[in-house]
């Protein structure tokens, strides 16, 4: 089953989403993910709640920090928020891909940020976007692979499972047993000295 990735983002940030995404490309022709976003949903649906089922579905969000981003109440107060607490409840993991320079400090927590160091992906130290988004999608697949991990890990465990009450039965049917046996052919014994001293 491929990972769910949903994209949390800003309009403005669309171009830049656009090229994250053909940088996702080979993970999804892989199988190993499925992306979604707002620009998925379809025109008869409504499109706050599909977001929500989205969102809450998701195994991996990926918050597209920017300006824009944080300048934008549903992203910031709505998206974020919900995004914050699956991933405090161990129900999803977030990711920050820093975009754009922003102060993001204090406002995401203690999560890692994407690309390496959370330099920004436009800044000029990554020569080029391709550089940034590379990076980028090379945490994504380690985290992609983390939550494939989880279930073969699971199945691989060998689980002991204590002894049966039968079997304990068993066991303890089988010691009364040998004792009885014992008491016999001493009884036995016995018999045949006594045999053995009469004649």
């Amino acid at each position: 089953m491929p990972v769910k990735i949903f994209f949390c983002y800003a309009h403005e940030d669309e171009p830049l989403l656009n090229k994250l995404k053909s940088h996702l490309s080979p993970l999804q022709r892989q199988g190993l993910i499925d992306v979604w976003h707002d620009r998925d949903i379809s025109a008869s649906s409504e499109w706050e709640q599909e977001i929500k089922e989205q969102l809450n579905t998701a195994q991996i969000i990926l918050l597209l920090i920017s300006p824009d981003f944080m300048n934008s109440d549903y992203c910031y107060g709505t998206e974020l928020k919900q995004a914050i607490d699956r991933h405090e409840r161990k129900e999803a993991r977030v990711i920050p891909i820093i975009l754009r320079p922003v102060y993001w400090q204090g406002v995401l927590g203690k999560l890692q940020a994407l690309p390496k160091d959370a330099l920004p992906a436009t800044d000029p130290d990554w020569h080029n976007l391709d550089r940034a988004f590379f990076d980028a999608v090379e945490g994504i697949r380690k985290v992609v692979e983390e939550i494939n991990k989880r279930p073969s890990q699971k199945s691989s465990e060998k689980v002991k499972e204590p002894p049966s009450d039968s079997l304990v039965k068993q066991d303890g049917n089988d010691q009364a047993d040998k004792s009885d046996l014992e008491a016999v052919k001493m009884q036995f014994h016995e018999a045949m000295v006594n045999v053995y001293h009469e004649n």
